[in-house]
């Protein structure tokens, strides 16, 4: 029987000779993802502020737009306001004028009714 093949048991070797398996670069992957997040975020973060600075500045410059377009938006009412007042008085002008805005769907409201005592 020399020929034959050795049995499993034969071909084992006992447990206290087998070398512990080491599983280096496991930690490897993790570490990458890590630091790859790091980055993204802190990308993130600094990109966020570019543009929120980017937008306080945007608004800085169109305060004067909007303060300017609010006193612009003031005055066309108190010239409305005056033209229906003048609409009220009979002049035929005013009348004309304010049924025009209203056609054109400006509001136009009429002067405050006075309370009574």
């Amino acid at each position: 029987m020399e020929n034959e093949l050795p049995s499993i048991e034969e071909t084992r070797e006992p447990p206290d000779v087998l070398a512990p398996v080491e599983r280096r670069g496991s930690a490897l992957p993790l570490i990458l993802t890590v630091v790859a997040l790091v980055v993204w975020f802190a990308f993130q973060t600094f990109q966020m502020f570019v543009e929120r600075n980017s937008l306080s500045e945007l608004k800085t410059n169109l305060e004067a737009a909007m303060q300017e377009a609010q006193k612009m938006q003031i005055q066309l009412q108190t010239l409305i306001k005056q033209t229906v007042e003048l609409a009220n008085q009979g002049n035929a002008a005013a009348k004309t004028a304010v049924l025009e805005l209203e056609k054109r769907g400006i509001p136009i409201k009429g002067p405050a009714p006075q309370p009574a005592k």
